[in-house]
């Protein structure tokens, strides 16, 4: 039996781009297309197999300790973008700022698909959402070197907007304009999740 359901929601990328050093800045260059590896996007920092651990992951594991790098991508909602830009007061987000990976256009609280979900597009190439992304406050700081005394407000705009972080599950291509196709696992929702959330 499939344990992954193809569905009915597809969207169309929007925008795609890559982050180089994130030391310097999170301002992400913008792309045509790129070539989707298991190390993520080629020349994109945040790719790679495996990644030092961060506050994400403080939980489980020392600050910089060697893990699976399950964040090579950032996944942003078109829809969620022009939202929080709505509650910014800005005409319009741009993605750069966010250090995106990849725009997604059509598919509904994109932010909230559930974790394992897969995304592809007519390559077949497939990426895997891991989680929700949490909003921090380098989005916000990329936004106020371009549009000063915006910066602040990012971050309780894009709660529960801020996309979802991803790994490449299969190679292959992928451009502006491509049709992606969301497959989600069949399973439910776990009945204790609720005991367990804070």
């Amino acid at each position: 039996m499939p344990a992954l359901l193809p569905t009915h929601f597809t969207g169309t990328v929007t925008w795609l781009g890559r982050v180089i050093d994130s030391e310097e800045t999170l301002r992400a260059e913008g792309l045509n297309a790129a070539e989707l590896t298991f190390a993520g996007i080629e020349g994109e920092c945040h790719g790679g197999l495996t990644r030092p651990s961060c506050v994400r992951t403080k939980a489980q594991y020392p600050k910089g300790t060697e893990i699976r790098n399950v964040r090579q991508l950032s996944v942003l909602s078109a829809e969620e973008l022009a939202l929080i830009a709505s509650e910014m007061g800005l005409e319009a987000m741009d993605p750069a700022w966010m250090g995106a990976s990849m725009v997604i256009e059509g598919i509904p609280d994109f932010s909230h698909v559930p974790p394992s979900s897969r995304l592809q597009v007519p390559s077949g190439a497939s990426i895997t959402i891991d989680m929700e992304n949490r909003p921090c406050i380098y989005p916000g700081r990329e936004i106020e070197k371009d549009r000063p005394g915006f910066g602040p407000a990012f971050k309780p705009a894009a709660k529960n907007r801020r996309g979802v972080t991803a790994w490449v599950e299969r190679e292959g291509s992928i451009a502006v304009g491509d049709t992606v196709t969301l497959h989600i696992p069949d399973q439910p929702v776990w009945a204790h999740f609720g005991d367990v959330r804070t």
